[in-house]
């Protein structure tokens, strides 16, 4: 039922032929009005609101296109469905170009006319509708099948899911649906933290067949292949990029290339920067890069990117162990306004094998989310999150970037070294003035902590992390949780509650994407 009626304007010259149609959807209990030129038309604009509007394409006076023009100039929003006899291509783009809503042939019969309305005005109530009792359909069987995840795959598979059904509500307006997904993103993430514990230390054994592909396999197992393949390859990596945050952004990778492989792989532990990146571009864990690199590792996990300002020497020792002759190019960009220089440097990217730059960018977001009111407000929710990322891309110059590798034949891999979650429910934890400042783990001496709440290792050498001393720690928070200390415990768990952290584990920090592309 529609509280209000919904007000059509016609236009046509013949409009007494269209008596019938016009009565038809009047006992729809829909307002038409009529006009029988474009002039009269854009009068009626001028005067009042109207929710869809029917235009005759050849009309004497203003013809329909010419109509239109001036409409759109009056009301851009109004949808306009052009109505022709003309089926010349030409006149097609001429009137999509034109922004028309729709385009239908005459002769039209009214249940093309009320298909026509329900697309272009009652579309985002009937998506709602639909996507909502989908959606209820799903949930129990969705439900069932996190219980029973007792896999990589299945996991992969759930988180997909979730994912599609969440971007599929963010459209809605059915906020109550948007709740009880969260309810079950909850119950995945606890489900999948306690499965991570079970399994993440035997994943780190290379003879291990059930493990997933991991950061430090990366270059090995994706990229190098491709250059075996003798194509040129260009990485992409943006930090703190999550699979649905991929999601919203392929539309605009698809303009320039097919995606051949749309896959995920799991960070490591912690999910921060200064251990998952490392071991991307050493192809080392943690302790390896110590032990090997030691001049490119250091201790002091509180110094925020120090830990990662030898990237791409790690890159081309990784490279030489694995016999790799390639000509390399680096790049890092670690603000917006750099990242537009994308192309600065197009020479040296065109001249070499593998490519590879690095974009600070979305982690930016993320961090001026806790810190900026403003940016609090542009990010409210994962939708918006994911909307200010898609915004950022636009406007950065990657997109002509990604037009220039397309033409000269670069195949394309978007990856990234972890990715984020919405954080919660504060756990207390007391440490030493040595214990790091991060929110989702902690690493020192003389922890203390409620063993159940957290994944604790006690010996980091078997989670394969260098530790500063013997007696070290390294606890991780799981789903939702961040840690507070318990002085001023209010505050701060006020502060950081539905920030954006990292570091932790969860879905969306560990299952992260590694797409490949080929251009188009």
């Amino acid at each position: 039922m529609q509280n209000k009626k919904l007000k059509i304007l016609w236009v046509d010259d013949e409009i007494d032929l269209l008596k019938p149609h016009i009565i038809f959807l009047e006992n729809k209990d829909y307002d038409v009005q009529t006009a029988t030129n474009g002039a009269d038309a854009i009068d009626m604009v001028k005067e009042e609101h109207f929710d869809i509007i029917f235009l005759d394409e050849n009309m004497p006076g203003y013809s329909g296109l010419e109509t239109l023009s001036m409409i759109k100039e009056i009301n851009n929003i109004v949808p306009v469905v052009m109505i022709t006899k003309n089926e010349e291509e030409a006149i097609m783009d001429e009137a999509i170009g034109s922004k028309m809503s729709d385009y239908l042939i005459k002769p039209v019969n009214p249940k093309q006319i009320l298909l026509s309305i329900k697309k272009n005005v009652n579309q985002k109530e009937l998506v709602t509708r639909q996507t909502t009792s989908a959606y209820q359909m799903q949930f129990s069987k969705l439900g069932m099948q996190i219980n029973d995840s007792f896999t990589i795959p299945d996991w992969e598979d759930v988180y997909r899911k979730l994912i599609f059904w969440e971007m599929e509500l963010s459209s809605s307006d059915d906020k109550a649906m948007d709740e009880v997904l969260q309810m079950q993103k909850n119950e995945a993430n606890n489900a999948f933290t306690r499965f991570v514990k079970r399994n993440y230390l035997n994943w780190l054994n290379l003879e291990n067949v059930e493990r997933p592909i991991i950061s430090p396999d990366l270059f090995k197992k994706k990229i190098f292949p491709i250059l075996d393949e003798k194509k040129k390859v260009f990485v992409m990596l943006i930090d703190n990029i999550r699979f649905d945050q991929w999601k919203a952004l392929s539309p605009i990778f698809s303009e320039y290339y097919t995606i051949v492989k749309d896959e995920m792989y799991f960070s490591i532990l912690p999910t921060a920067t200064m251990y998952a990146r490392n071991s991307i571009f050493a192809g080392l864990m943690p302790s390896d890069i110590q032990k090997i690199h030691p001049e490119y590792w250091l201790e002091d996990d509180n110094e925020e990117g120090g830990k990662n300002n030898f990237e791409e020497e790690l890159l081309r020792k990784q490279m030489i162990r694995n016999g790799r002759k390639e000509k390399l190019y680096f790049e890092k960009f670690t603000n917006a306004k750099t990242g537009r220089k994308g192309t600065d440097n197009l020479n040296q990217i065109l001249q070499s094998d593998i490519a590879v730059q690095v974009f600070n960018f979305v982690d930016m977001i993320s961090h001026a989310r806790t810190e900026m009111d403003m940016i609090k407000e542009l990010a409210g929710d994962e939708a918006a999150y994911r909307s200010l990322t898609v915004s950022w891309f636009n406007h950065s110059g990657l997109p002509e970037l990604l037009k220039e590798l397309r033409d000269n034949n670069f195949e394309l891999i978007l990856t990234t070294d972890h990715g984020t979650i919405k954080v919660s429910n504060p756990l207390k934890v007391i440490g030493e003035r040595t214990t790091n400042s991060n929110l989702r783990y902690k690493l020192g001496r003389n922890l203390n902590y409620n063993p159940k709440e957290v994944f604790d290792i006690k010996k980091p050498s078997e989670a394969k992390l260098p530790a500063p001393n013997v007696s070290t720690t390294f606890i991780f928070a799981g789903n939702q949780d961040f840690f507070a200390y318990p002085n001023n415990f209010n505050h701060y768990a006020n502060f950081f509650k539905n920030t954006f952290q990292h570091g932790g584990i969860s879905m969306e920090e560990m299952m992260i994407p590694i797409i490949r592309m080929q251009p188009k």
